[in-house]
């Protein structure tokens, strides 16, 4: 008899109990920093204190799949009819982009299009301004016009953006240049699950593919020649340690946490 009321006064010892719920504090305190992250992980830009005012820009080269708006006029404007594939006043801004597209100037694979009246030309390695310097002195020089004002615009820039995002996905844009920001705001801007430090730029120009890794929690890349987006090219915005083993099968460790906080709390009420 006295060995079985030992046994009985272990099982509802109040020890037990304390040390139960000593567990299920350290258990719910775990679970508590499991879910936060630093602000080191989350907020943008946290040297801006030594972000300078210069920003390296280059023009980006024409490539070949480019579509190119090559606009020229002169003080005649029935003079420079024949170096226009349409009439100056059906090219106007009225005109959708998409038909524009259609109308404009496809670089091929060789880097060369089909001008009027000059034939075959070679566009890719230049910039849209150097074309346009080109193209005048082309045509001043060959004595086919005088004075010519000359437009050159790449109709189909792209920036494709995957990953982390709200909105993945591909990107068009008509202005001659924009930033990796402004291409991540086209996207609305990286989730909470996306890796801020590590967000990786595929660039291809030149035949020349090149890959860089920004880490947007710091500002030392807003002077190098990767602050500005080239056509073509493909940003990743990679997930955190936390999306990563959400994937799996037991989830982010708060979740294996809350299982055994589930537990405990069970054997409490059946040791009760």
């Amino acid at each position: 008899m006295v060995a079985k009321k030992n046994v009985i006064s272990q099982k509802f010892c109040p020890t037990n109990k304390i040390t139960m719920k000593k567990s299920l504090l350290i258990c719910f305190g775990l679970l508590l920093l499991a879910s936060c992250a630093t602000k080191r992980d989350v907020l943008l830009f946290q040297n801006k204190s030594k972000l300078t005012a210069t920003v390296s820009y280059q023009a980006p080269k024409i490539q070949p799949n480019d579509i190119l708006s090559i606009q020229v006029s002169t003080l005649q404007p029935e003079l420079a009819l024949p170096y226009n594939l349409l009439p100056q006043s059906t090219n106007s801004l009225n005109m959708q982009l998409e038909t524009m597209k259609l109308q404009g100037y496809l670089v091929s694979i060789e880097g060369t299009i089909n001008f009027p009246v000059l034939g075959t030309i070679t566009v890719t390695g230049k910039t849209s301004q150097e074309l346009e310097i080109y193209l005048k002195t082309t045509l001043e020089q060959g004595g086919h016009l005088v004075s010519p004002t000359v437009n050159v615009r790449v109709l189909n820039g792209k920036v494709t953006i995957l990953g982390e995002v709200t909105r993945p996905g591909t990107y068009g844009f008509t202005e001659q240049n924009i930033s990796v920001l402004q291409a991540l705001g086209l996207a609305g801007d990286l989730t909470i699950k996306g890796k801020r430090k590590e967000v990786l730029l595929i660039r291809e120009e030149a035949g020349q593919r090149s890959y860089t890794t920004l880490d947007l929690t710091q500002t030392n890349w807003f002077a190098s020649q990767y602050y500005y987006v080239r056509p073509n090219d493909v940003i990743v915005v990679n997930p955190n340690g936390s999306r990563i083993k959400n994937a799996g099968f037991v989830g982010e460790p708060a979740t294996l946490i809350g299982m055994a906080s589930v537990l405990l709390s069970m054997i409490v009420l059946l040791t009760r």
